[in-house]
C-alpha cells in the first residue's frame, strides 16, 4: 500500500506548483475570461488564440495563434506574433513579447500595458499612449481589425465591409 502513496502524492504535488494551461475548447477558462480576471478588457488580444499557458504563482504567460496576426485600427498597424508572452498582474502586463505597433516607418515592440480607470496605457518604453478602454470590449479579428463580415450565406468570411458593399 505505501507504494501507491507515494506515486500519488508526488502526482498531486506537481500537479499543484505546474502551469495552468488552456486551450480554447477545453473546460479551463478562456485566455479572454483569464484578462478579465485581472481587470483587463478581452479586446486587447485579438480572435484567434488557439491555446494558452499561464503560471498564477508568477503570472508569467504565453498566448499562442496558428500564425502571426497583423490588422489596422483607427490609424494604428498592429503585429501580433504567433507567440506572445510576458507577465500579467492586476491591472498591468509586463515584460511584453509579441506584439509591435507600426510608428512611421518602424515597427516598435509595446513592452506593457497597464490599466488606470477608464484607460489602458499601451508602452513602447520611452513613449506611451493612453486609449479609453471603451475602445477594447470587442476583439479585433486578425487581417481586417473591426472591418470584418461574419460569417454569412453569401461566403464572403472576412472580407473587409468596404470590399464586400463595393462587389454587390
Amino acid at each position: 500500500m505505501p507504494s501507491v502513496a507515494l506515486p500519488l502524492c508526488i502526482f498531486l504535488l506537481l500537479s499543484a506548483a505546474s502551469p495552468v494551461i488552456g486551450d480554447e475548447d477545453s473546460q479551463s477558462p478562456t485566455v479572454y475570461e483569464i484578462l478579465q480576471e485581472y481587470d483587463f478588457p478581452v479586446g486587447i488580444l485579438p480572435k484567434g488564440v488557439t491555446k494558452y499557458e499561464l503560471n498564477k504563482a508568477t503570472g508569467n504567460f504565453a498566448v499562442y495563434f496558428n500564425e502571426s496576426c497583423s490588422f489596422s485600427i483607427s490609424g494604428y498597424n498592429l503585429k501580433y506574433m504567433s507567440k506572445i508572452t510576458g507577465k500579467i498582474s492586476k491591472d498591468r502586463l509586463a515584460n511584453l513579447k509579441g506584439v509591435q505597433v507600426k510608428l512611421l516607418l518602424f515597427w516598435i515592440n509595446i513592452v506593457e500595458v497597464t490599466r488606470d480607470g477608464d484607460d489602458l496605457d499601451f508602452s513602447v518604453g520611452i513613449a506611451s499612449a493612453d486609449f479609453a478602454i471603451d475602445n477594447f470590449y470587442e476583439s479585433p479579428q486578425c487581417g481586417c481589425g473591426f472591418d470584418c463580415v461574419d460569417s454569412g450565406e453569401n461566403g464572403s468570411d472576412n472580407i473587409p465591409s468596404s470590399l464586400e458593399k463595393e462587389t454587390k
